[in-house]
């Protein structure tokens, strides 16, 4: 079979082998039509206007409005905004949120950014970092020492994910739960009770570009970042939760943010919550999780790259091959024939290809997917 790459001599689908959409990338994931059409719509009296004034403000609070519909959130939890994505976030949690010590899970590319800048850093202990091999995950320790545990609910890298749980015998007052969302908000179901910050940018289940982190704060964590804000230790007004949790209350954000970004999150949110809310989007992710496993199940020369099930991602999977099968060239093919960004994850370097299944996919678009790799596998 001929290596993978973008140079291939194609080979043409037929018509009812090509999906509706062909975005399947895991981040920045598809945007729906609909909403960009309703940006362009609006744009005359929103885009290039204050964010400072009503007409953006308003957005930022339907959006607030909408995650906390959205995820149940009990009384008391506040969600804020902040410009610069969950990696931003994780500074901003370095600086505002961990206290002396903090746990995290490391098991792909993304858990382990969040433990690498908890590192090193001056008014920290060093923090005990867990980790397990690629297609797995470990498991939270308690420790009297640590008072912030993270992990992610989804790991986008490698198509893993964990239930959201508080480590057994902890509360918040003895280490708060810091949960990497980006790749699960609004997809994957979670019990509110179990996190204190459920933090997540917008380009994959909410349907918007990049460049905007949103959290999801349980009042321990509101008062941790109102202590520490309080102490001596200095923070980046650009990076301070304490800021951003002033502005948020405001509907606003402490610098300028994307405005196409935040109305297309805000469409999308409502979008979700018109067809049913998290319950809705969750059991369309099944679905979409039944159609691309049982389809790598089924064959010879494909399997789960996620051993146990229950492990297995509802939004990202991760489908391995025989050395039959190039994925790489498999990913090109579809490419050439604008069904965009299966690729694997790039430092995974494995022979797989990498499946988006967010709630704006069609589960019928994917089982067209499944297909056309049939397809293509056939005639090479």
């Amino acid at each position: 079979m001929t290596s993978g790459g973008d140079d291939v001599d194609p080979i043409r689908l037929p018509p009812e082998l090509l999906p509706a959409d062909g975005r399947f990338g895991s981040g920045p994931s598809k945007v729906r039509t609909d909403a960009v059409t309703a940006l362009a719509a609006a744009a005359p009296s929103y885009l290039g206007t204050s964010h400072r004034r009503e007409g953006v403000r308003s957005v930022v609070r339907r959006i607030r409005g909408s995650v906390a519909e959205l995820l149940h959130l009990p009384d008391g939890y506040e969600v804020l905004l902040g410009v610069g994505g969950t990696t931003v976030f994780w500074d901003a949690a370095v600086f505002g949120l961990i206290e002396r010590r903090s746990e995290h899970l490391s098991f792909g590319e993304f858990s382990a950014k969040f433990a690498a800048a908890a590192s090193g850093v001056p008014h920290l202990e060093p923090p005990r970092v867990i980790d397990s091999p690629p297609g797995t995950h470990p498991e939270l320790r308690p420790d009297s020492f640590v008072d912030a545990y993270a992990f992610p609910h989804n790991e986008t890298s490698t198509g893993v994910m964990m239930d959201v749980r508080r480590p057994d015998g902890v509360d918040a007052e003895d280490g708060l739960v810091l949960v990497d969302a980006t790749s699960g908000a609004g997809a994957l179901r979670v019990d509110p009770a179990q996190f204190d910050v459920y933090y997540f940018s917008p380009q994959k289940v909410l349907g918007g570009e990049a460049g905007l982190w949103l959290a999801c704060c349980a009042p321990a964590a509101l008062e941790r970042i109102e202590r520490i804000a309080a102490s001596e230790r200095w923070i980046p007004p650009s990076i301070s939760l304490s800021v951003a949790l002033e502005n948020s209350r405001l509907d606003q954000t402490y610098n300028t943010p994307a405005l196409a970004t935040l109305f297309l999150v805000a469409d999308q949110l409502e979008w979700i919550l018109g067809n049913g809310g998290l319950e809705w989007a969750a059991s369309r992710c099944d679905r979409s999780a039944e159609i691309v496993y049982g389809w790598a199940e089924a064959h010879d020369y494909a399997t789960p790259f996620v051993a146990k099930p229950d492990e297995r991602s509802h939004v990202t999977a991760t489908i391995d091959f025989d050395e039959s099968v190039d994925a790489g060239w498999l990913a090109a093919q579809l490419r050439a024939n604008a069904i965009v960004d299966t690729e694997s994850y790039r430092k995974l370097g494995r022979n797989q290809l990498r499946i988006a299944m967010f709630p704006a996919i069609e589960p019928d678009d994917l089982a067209v997917l499944t297909r056309a790799i049939d397809y293509l596998i056939e005639r090479a």
